[in-house]
């Protein structure tokens, strides 16, 4: 696979998922911008760009496709936030956040890509297996990136004449710091357990189905929601 000439914007590069993607984008040949939240990752990845950009302000979308101005290839909505909060407990700042994070950001970003994507360009937004796998506390978690999983169902249709694909990749259990964040061992244990396979996920694991979807090999794929999660069944 190469993406020589490609330019790529990945959110939330800097660690996990999304470093993973940015690693083997990178690899591959593409520019890539990717956005961080608080602190630059101290061993960046060579020739990439990163940029600060909180998701939970959306006055930050500028700041990043002013660096792909001149155009642009490939667009992955990785960056996201967790909340386990029983719906009896929520707040209208709390339901504000996650969306915002979650489901207004990546939107707008598809907005904001969209007149910049060559044609037969590539969006993927990163989701996860609780939308159908939902679990106490995680209303606002499953409802944001459910949201977000519809529009890229629309944005394929919408897109689609110009060759521009849009998909979905909905991870398991991925080992990540947002992972363990939210699960006890014995949690996690039981996930590798519940995996076909034998194992809790790894970022690079989700990183080469984002590679194949954003390569020439993944161009009749569209509008589809791929679930990497190693077989896990709950």
């Amino acid at each position: 696979m190469t993406l020589n000439g490609k330019t790529a914007v990945v959110t939330g590069g800097s660690r996990g998922i999304g470093r993973a993607i940015v690693e083997r984008l990178a690899a591959a040949g593409a520019e890539v911008v990717f956005t961080y939240a608080h602190q630059e990752p101290a061993d960046p990845v060579p020739g990439t760009v990163g940029v600060r950009a909180d998701q939970a302000d959306l006055g930050n979308l500028a700041a990043i496709f002013d660096r792909v101005a001149g155009g642009l290839d490939i667009l992955v909505n990785n960056a996201g936030t967790v909340s386990q909060t029983t719906i009896a407990d929520l707040t209208v700042a709390e339901i504000d956040r996650v969306f915002t994070v979650n489901f207004r950001f990546p939107l707008l970003a598809i907005q904001a890509a969209v007149p910049l994507l060559r044609d037969g360009g590539r969006i993927v937004n990163i989701s996860t297996l609780n939308t159908v796998a939902a679990g106490p506390g995680l209303s606002l978690y499953c409802a944001s990136k459910a949201a977000l999983e519809q529009v890229a169902a629309v944005a394929a249709k919408e897109l689609g004449p110009r060759g521009i694909t849009v998909n979905t990749v909905s991870p398991g259990a991925t080992d990540t710091e947002m992972l363990r964040s939210v699960n006890s061992a014995e949690g996690l244990a039981r996930a590798a357990e519940l995996t076909a396979l034998g194992r809790l996920g790894t970022p690079a694991d989700i990183a080469a189905v984002v590679a194949f979807l954003v390569s020439a090999d993944g161009g009749w794929v569209t509008g589809q929601n791929i679930r990497a999660t190693g077989g896990l069944d709950f």
